[in-house]
Protein backbone atom coordinates (compact mmCIF):
# COMPACT_ATOMS: atom_id res chain seq x y z
CA UNK A 1 0.00 0.00 0.00
CA UNK A 2 1.31 3.33 -0.75
CA UNK A 3 2.47 5.57 1.79
CA UNK A 4 2.07 9.24 0.14
CA UNK A 5 1.39 11.60 2.46
CA UNK A 6 -1.86 13.37 2.46
CA UNK A 7 -2.58 17.17 2.09
CA UNK A 8 -3.77 18.34 6.01
CA UNK A 9 -7.36 19.42 6.06
CA UNK A 10 -8.92 22.46 7.21
CA UNK A 11 -12.17 22.28 8.18
CA UNK A 12 -14.86 25.07 7.34
CA UNK A 13 -16.62 26.63 10.14
CA UNK A 14 -18.55 29.76 9.13
CA UNK A 15 -20.78 31.72 11.97
CA UNK A 16 -22.02 34.02 9.33
CA UNK A 17 -25.71 34.60 8.41
CA UNK A 18 -24.98 34.90 4.71
CA UNK A 19 -21.84 32.40 3.67
CA UNK A 20 -22.38 31.45 -0.04
CA UNK A 21 -22.64 27.84 1.15
CA UNK A 22 -23.91 27.43 4.53
CA UNK A 23 -24.85 30.73 6.14
CA UNK A 24 -26.75 30.54 9.38
CA UNK A 25 -26.98 26.58 9.62
CA UNK A 26 -25.03 26.28 12.67
CA UNK A 27 -27.48 26.64 15.59
CA UNK A 28 -24.62 25.36 17.92
CA UNK A 29 -21.22 26.21 16.30
CA UNK A 30 -18.80 25.07 19.10
CA UNK A 31 -20.60 22.08 18.29
CA UNK A 32 -19.98 21.86 14.80
CA UNK A 33 -16.47 22.70 15.33
CA UNK A 34 -16.09 20.01 17.50
CA UNK A 35 -17.65 17.65 15.26
CA UNK A 36 -15.24 18.25 12.23
CA UNK A 37 -12.27 18.32 14.50
CA UNK A 38 -13.94 14.66 15.10
CA UNK A 39 -14.72 14.19 11.39
CA UNK A 40 -10.55 14.61 11.23
CA UNK A 41 -9.84 18.42 10.91
CA UNK A 42 -6.51 18.95 11.34
CA UNK A 43 -7.70 22.72 12.29
CA UNK A 44 -11.12 25.10 12.25
CA UNK A 45 -11.22 27.87 10.27
CA UNK A 46 -13.73 30.11 12.12
CA UNK A 47 -15.17 32.68 10.39
CA UNK A 48 -17.59 35.90 10.64
CA UNK A 49 -17.52 37.55 7.57
CA UNK A 50 -18.65 36.28 4.15
CA UNK A 51 -16.48 36.65 1.53
CA UNK A 52 -18.32 35.43 -1.31
CA UNK A 53 -18.69 37.77 -4.54
CA UNK A 54 -20.99 41.02 -3.18
CA UNK A 55 -20.62 40.56 -0.06
CA UNK A 56 -21.32 43.53 2.71
CA UNK A 57 -18.56 44.01 5.73
CA UNK A 58 -19.64 43.25 8.78
CA UNK A 59 -18.78 46.09 11.49
CA UNK A 60 -15.66 45.06 14.00
CA UNK A 61 -18.04 44.70 17.05
CA UNK A 62 -20.14 42.42 15.02
CA UNK A 63 -17.37 40.08 13.79
CA UNK A 64 -16.01 39.51 16.97
CA UNK A 65 -19.16 38.88 18.97
CA UNK A 66 -19.97 35.89 16.46
CA UNK A 67 -16.40 34.86 16.08
CA UNK A 68 -14.31 34.94 19.38
CA UNK A 69 -16.08 33.14 22.10
CA UNK A 70 -15.86 29.82 19.57
CA UNK A 71 -12.49 29.91 19.08
CA UNK A 72 -12.10 30.53 22.74
CA UNK A 73 -14.69 27.48 23.24
CA UNK A 74 -12.86 25.34 20.94
CA UNK A 75 -9.42 26.09 21.75
CA UNK A 76 -10.35 25.39 25.38
CA UNK A 77 -11.78 21.86 24.49
CA UNK A 78 -8.06 21.68 22.63
CA UNK A 79 -9.35 22.21 19.11
CA UNK A 80 -6.67 23.67 17.08
CA UNK A 81 -8.29 27.12 15.31
CA UNK A 82 -7.40 29.78 12.48
CA UNK A 83 -9.10 32.42 12.20
CA UNK A 84 -11.07 33.46 8.81
CA UNK A 85 -10.56 37.15 9.08
CA UNK A 86 -9.37 40.51 7.23
CA UNK A 87 -9.70 42.66 10.53
CA UNK A 88 -6.28 43.11 12.76
CA UNK A 89 -8.50 43.33 15.74
CA UNK A 90 -9.79 40.13 15.22
CA UNK A 91 -6.45 38.23 14.30
CA UNK A 92 -5.39 39.75 17.45
CA UNK A 93 -7.96 38.90 20.03
CA UNK A 94 -8.32 35.40 18.31
CA UNK A 95 -4.51 34.94 18.48
CA UNK A 96 -4.53 36.18 22.23
CA UNK A 97 -7.06 33.57 23.35
CA UNK A 98 -5.09 30.57 21.39
CA UNK A 99 -6.01 31.09 17.78
CA UNK A 100 -2.95 28.96 16.07
CA UNK A 101 -3.25 30.60 12.16
CA UNK A 102 -4.33 33.91 10.76
CA UNK A 103 -6.52 33.20 7.28
CA UNK A 104 -7.01 36.53 5.65
CA UNK A 105 -8.07 36.38 2.02
CA UNK A 106 -6.83 39.98 1.30
CA UNK A 107 -3.47 38.88 2.21
CA UNK A 108 -2.37 40.99 5.09
CA UNK A 109 -3.41 44.45 2.52
CA UNK A 110 -6.80 45.26 4.02
CA UNK A 111 -6.03 46.20 7.20
CA UNK A 112 -2.91 48.24 7.12
CA UNK A 113 -2.76 46.86 10.83
CA UNK A 114 -2.37 43.35 9.93
CA UNK A 115 0.96 43.09 8.82
CA UNK A 116 2.04 44.01 12.61
CA UNK A 117 -0.18 42.33 14.15
CA UNK A 118 0.37 39.55 12.59
CA UNK A 119 4.10 39.95 13.28
CA UNK A 120 3.32 39.96 17.00
CA UNK A 121 2.46 36.98 17.45
CA UNK A 122 3.24 32.92 16.63
CA UNK A 123 0.08 32.19 14.60
CA UNK A 124 0.97 30.69 10.59
CA UNK A 125 -0.58 33.29 8.28
CA UNK A 126 -2.18 32.07 5.15
CA UNK A 127 -1.87 34.59 2.03
CA UNK A 128 -4.53 34.31 -0.36
CA UNK A 129 -4.84 36.37 -3.50
CA UNK A 130 -7.43 38.28 -4.04
CA UNK A 131 -7.42 41.70 -6.23
CA UNK A 132 -9.61 44.30 -4.68
CA UNK A 133 -11.92 43.08 -2.33
CA UNK A 134 -15.04 40.60 -1.76
CA UNK A 135 -17.40 43.72 -3.45
CA UNK A 136 -15.43 45.04 -6.28
CA UNK A 137 -12.96 41.30 -6.87
CA UNK A 138 -15.70 39.91 -9.85
CA UNK A 139 -15.29 43.12 -11.94
CA UNK A 140 -11.05 42.91 -11.61
CA UNK A 141 -10.95 39.79 -13.15
CA UNK A 142 -8.47 40.00 -15.98
CA UNK A 143 -5.25 38.63 -16.66
CA UNK A 144 -2.37 39.06 -18.94
CA UNK A 145 -1.60 35.01 -17.15
CA UNK A 146 -3.60 34.26 -14.95
CA UNK A 147 -1.02 32.01 -13.11
CA UNK A 148 1.52 34.01 -13.77
CA UNK A 149 0.04 36.82 -12.48
CA UNK A 150 -0.92 35.56 -9.37
CA UNK A 151 1.66 34.02 -8.36
CA UNK A 152 3.62 37.92 -8.81
CA UNK A 153 1.45 38.57 -6.05
CA UNK A 154 1.42 36.13 -3.77
CA UNK A 155 5.69 37.03 -3.98
CA UNK A 156 4.60 40.66 -3.31
CA UNK A 157 3.00 39.94 -0.39
CA UNK A 158 5.11 37.19 0.96
CA UNK A 159 7.75 40.34 0.59
CA UNK A 160 5.74 42.34 2.50
CA UNK A 161 5.16 40.15 5.18
CA UNK A 162 8.74 39.16 5.40
CA UNK A 163 9.64 42.58 5.87
CA UNK A 164 7.28 43.37 8.43
CA UNK A 165 8.94 40.70 10.55
CA UNK A 166 6.57 37.58 9.77
CA UNK A 167 8.91 34.81 9.26
CA UNK A 168 8.65 32.67 6.04
CA UNK A 169 8.34 29.39 8.12
CA UNK A 170 4.88 31.17 9.14
CA UNK A 171 3.46 31.54 5.62
CA UNK A 172 1.12 29.32 3.76
CA UNK A 173 0.21 30.72 0.22
CA UNK A 174 -3.35 29.81 -1.61
CA UNK A 175 -3.39 31.34 -5.15
CA UNK A 176 -7.63 32.36 -4.21
CA UNK A 177 -9.84 29.66 -6.10
CA UNK A 178 -13.32 31.64 -7.00
CA UNK A 179 -12.13 35.04 -5.51
CA UNK A 180 -11.61 37.39 -8.96
CA UNK A 181 -11.55 34.95 -11.13
CA UNK A 182 -13.69 33.38 -14.33
CA UNK A 183 -13.81 30.15 -15.03
CA UNK A 184 -10.79 29.72 -17.59
CA UNK A 185 -8.85 31.49 -14.87
CA UNK A 186 -9.84 29.23 -11.95
CA UNK A 187 -8.98 26.29 -14.36
CA UNK A 188 -5.49 27.71 -15.58
CA UNK A 189 -4.81 27.82 -12.03
CA UNK A 190 -5.82 24.44 -11.06
CA UNK A 191 -4.60 22.63 -13.86
CA UNK A 192 -0.84 24.66 -12.86
CA UNK A 193 -1.20 24.26 -9.63
CA UNK A 194 2.53 22.84 -9.18
CA UNK A 195 3.73 26.22 -10.55
CA UNK A 196 2.46 27.26 -7.09
CA UNK A 197 5.65 25.94 -5.64
CA UNK A 198 8.31 28.66 -7.04
CA UNK A 199 6.76 30.50 -3.94
CA UNK A 200 8.89 28.59 -1.58
CA UNK A 201 6.05 28.22 0.77
CA UNK A 202 3.31 25.91 1.84
CA UNK A 203 0.14 25.50 -0.45
CA UNK A 204 -3.27 25.90 0.70
CA UNK A 205 -6.18 25.17 -2.12
CA UNK A 206 -9.62 26.02 -1.32
CA UNK A 207 -11.68 25.44 -3.74
CA UNK A 208 -14.53 23.02 -1.84
CA UNK A 209 -18.42 23.84 -3.12
CA UNK A 210 -16.91 26.76 -5.06
CA UNK A 211 -18.66 28.37 -8.01
CA UNK A 212 -16.32 26.69 -11.17
CA UNK A 213 -17.93 23.45 -10.26
CA UNK A 214 -21.43 24.62 -11.86
CA UNK A 215 -19.52 26.83 -14.59
CA UNK A 216 -18.19 22.87 -15.62
CA UNK A 217 -21.02 20.74 -14.96
CA UNK A 218 -24.27 22.98 -15.07
CA UNK A 219 -26.25 24.36 -12.21
CA UNK A 220 -25.55 23.02 -8.86
CA UNK A 221 -26.36 24.55 -5.46
CA UNK A 222 -23.32 24.90 -3.24
CA UNK A 223 -24.96 21.65 -0.93
CA UNK A 224 -24.42 19.02 -4.00
CA UNK A 225 -21.19 20.06 -5.13
CA UNK A 226 -19.23 17.65 -3.13
CA UNK A 227 -18.15 15.45 -6.12
CA UNK A 228 -16.72 18.02 -7.87
CA UNK A 229 -15.23 19.68 -4.61
CA UNK A 230 -13.36 16.16 -3.97
CA UNK A 231 -12.40 16.11 -7.57
CA UNK A 232 -10.21 19.54 -7.03
CA UNK A 233 -9.36 18.05 -3.43
CA UNK A 234 -7.64 14.99 -5.33
CA UNK A 235 -6.10 17.67 -8.35
CA UNK A 236 -4.29 19.52 -4.70
CA UNK A 237 -2.84 16.46 -3.88
CA UNK A 238 -1.81 15.58 -6.53
CA UNK A 239 0.11 18.75 -6.97
CA UNK A 240 2.06 18.27 -3.49
CA UNK A 241 -0.20 21.19 -1.74
CA UNK A 242 0.39 20.90 1.98
CA UNK A 243 -4.03 21.93 2.42
CA UNK A 244 -7.15 21.59 1.52
CA UNK A 245 -9.99 24.04 2.84
CA UNK A 246 -13.17 21.90 2.85
CA UNK A 247 -16.78 21.92 4.04
CA UNK A 248 -16.64 17.87 3.63
CA UNK A 249 -13.94 17.02 5.99
CA UNK A 250 -14.75 12.84 6.34
CA UNK A 251 -15.64 12.52 2.64
CA UNK A 252 -12.43 14.67 1.83
CA UNK A 253 -10.42 12.44 4.33
CA UNK A 254 -11.23 9.51 2.79
CA UNK A 255 -10.75 10.56 -0.77
CA UNK A 256 -7.20 11.92 0.24
CA UNK A 257 -6.68 8.30 2.40
CA UNK A 258 -7.87 6.54 -0.63
CA UNK A 259 -5.49 8.74 -3.17
CA UNK A 260 -2.60 8.22 -1.25
CA UNK A 261 -3.12 4.23 -0.47
CA UNK A 262 -3.13 3.97 -4.32
CA UNK A 263 0.40 5.69 -5.27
Amino acid sequence: MGSTAIPRIMGILNVTPDSFSDGGRHADPVAAGLALREAGADIVDVGGESTRPGATPVPLDEELRRTIPVVTALVKAGVPVSIDTMKAEVMRQAADVGAVMLNDVSALAADPASLSVAAACTADVVLMHMPGDPRTMQSLASYDDPVTDVIAHLQARIAAAEAAGIARSRLIADPGIGFGKGVAHNLAILRQLADFHVLGVPLMLAASRKSVIPSVIGPTPPSERLPGSLAMALRGAEAGVAWVRVHDVAETRQALLMWAAMR
